[in-house]
Order: C-alpha cells, then sequence, then structure tokens
C-alpha cells in the first residue's frame, strides 16, 4: 500500500508539472512568435518568415521618430520610478506603522489605479490635463504614470514592513540613534529589497503603459509603445517585432531582477 501511495503522488506530481508547462507554454506562446519574425526579411509582418535578416533592428535605430520614442520611454519611465518609489515607500510606513483611521478603507483607496480600468483612468486624466495643459508634456506623463505605478510600490514595500522586527529599531533607539538615524541604519537596508521590488515594477508599468498616453502623448512625449501603436496601424513591417522582442528580453531581465530580490527579503535572518 506504501509502495501505490508513493506511486500515485508521484504520478499526480508529473501530471501536473505537465499541466502546468501546457499552460506556460499556451501563454507565452504567442508572445515568442514576433522573436523570429523580427529577424524577418519580408516587407511585411508574416509568420514563418520568408528569410531572415537583420535589417529591421538597423531600421529602429536609424529612424529618429523611434529612437525619440525610446529616449522619451526611459526618461519617464526613470523619473516615475524615482517619483513613485519616493512617494509609494512613504505611504507604505505610513500605513503599517502609523495609527491611520479607517487604515483598511484609505489602502483601498491607494490601490484603486490597479483596479479602475485603464480606458476610465485614462479619460479622467485627459479631461484634467486638458484643463492644466499638460497634454503632450513630459512632467503630464510623469504624473500620469506616477499614479499608476504608486499602488506597486505600496504593495511590495507594505509587505516587506509587515514581516520586519520592529525591536531592531527599538533596539537602536535604547542605544541613543535617533530615529531618522535608525531607520538610515537599520529599517531602510532590512527593506531596501522590497523597495527595490516596488521600484522595478513601477518602471515597468510606465514603460510598458500605454493607453493612458495614447490619450495625453500628444506629438512631444511619444513613448514607445505608443510608437509601436502606430506602426501597426499605418506601416505593418518588422520593425515592430524588432522592438517587441527587444522589449520581451528587457522584461525578462528586469522580473528576474525582481525574482532574485524577492529571494534576497525571504531569505533575510531576523536579527
Amino acid at each position: 500500500m506504501g509502495v501505490d501511495s508513493m506511486s500515485g503522488r508521484r504520478v499526480g506530481r508529473l501530471a501536473l508539472s505537465a499541466f502546468t508547462g501546457l499552460v506556460c507554454v499556451f501563454l507565452v506562446a504567442p508572445s515568442l512568435v514576433v522573436i523570429p519574425m523580427s529577424f524577418s526579411s519580408a516587407e511585411l509582418l508574416a509568420f514563418p518568415p520568408p528569410g531572415y535578416s537583420l535589417r529591421w533592428y538597423a531600421n529602429f535605430f536609424e529612424r529618429a521618430e523611434w529612437m525619440l520614442a525610446g529616449r522619451n520611454s526611459f526618461v519617464i519611465a526613470g523619473l516615475t520610478t524615482v517619483l513613485a518609489t519616493g512617494l509609494g515607500t512613504m505611504t507604505a510606513l505610513g500605513l503599517v506603522r502609523g495609527r491611520v483611521p479607517f487604515r483598511n478603507l484609505v489602502t483601498a483607496l491607494f490601490l484603486t489605479p490597479m483596479i479602475v480600468p485603464a480606458i476610465v483612468t485614462a479619460v479622467a486624466v485627459y479631461g484634467l490635463y486638458a484643463t492644466l495643459r499638460l497634454t503632450g508634456t513630459i512632467p503630464g506623463m510623469v504624473l500620469a504614470h506616477t499614479v499608476l505605478a504608486f499602488p506597486f510600490v505600496v504593495v511590495n514595500a507594505s509587505a516587506v514592513l509587515q514581516g520586519m522586527d520592529w525591536r531592531v529599531e527599538q533596539a537602536a533607539r535604547s542605544l541613543g540613534a535617533s530615529p531618522l538615524r535608525a531607520f538610515w541604519l537599520v529599517t531602510l537596508p532590512l527593506i531596501r529589497p522590497g523597495i527595490a521590488a516596488g521600484a522595478v515594477f513601477a518602471f515597468i508599468t510606465s514603460f510598458d503603459e500605454l493607453v493612458v498616453a495614447l490619450f495625453i502623448s500628444g506629438i512631444e512625449a511619444v513613448t514607445l509603445p505608443v510608437q509601436m501603436w502606430s506602426g501597426i496601424r499605418f506601416e505593418i513591417n518588422p520593425t515592430v517585432a524588432a522592438v517587441s522582442t527587444m522589449l520581451i528580453v528587457m522584461s525578462g531581465l528586469v522580473f528576474a531582477v525582481v525574482g532574485v530580490l524577492r529571494g534576497r527579503a525571504g531569505a533575510r535572518p531576523v536579527r
């Protein structure tokens, strides 16, 4: 009976692993199709490609509109990351450590950008920006993306803060450290992996965002997703596939970094 039970569990694990693998293939395969298409020698998007070439990668680096869009995306995502990380970390500290009335309601309010449909947010932001004349500006894009990225920092920082042993900071305070010095030397190093993970998510959220950017980017603050959307609508050549491939590689590397940071946060011993 024991051998049969072990054999049954082994078969169950193999079946579960096979099912998980099939689900992963089903989810990832459509995205991976663009990789061979990016090396196509054809003038239009086609799969399978009739031949292979690097011409569409060269086209990306040679076209001014693509390079401008790429530069805008990195600038906007970088500024958004700094702003969202600072605000999100302070908010998480207040929610976890402070005596906030109606804490659950306030937390839900801060997380609404993750719940509200993007098109609703885009319409609301456009209406406000049209009045303030912020459409088509880099600062306007940064502020809008900060609203969208802010919840991801709050969630990641709060998760680390809730698992922290506050007796460590109290010990530093009892030894004469000021509140600011105790936070800087004790608390911040302990929660740094969570903050870094939130910052990475903030960068990806801003860099990949399309719907809000379509409404407010104008012609001066066009981002890479907006330029890709225009490329699909008007050109339909494999340059879009080349950019998509580069973004897939970049996103994979970024999420690998997030996994490492979360692993370090989970493995950090409590002192």
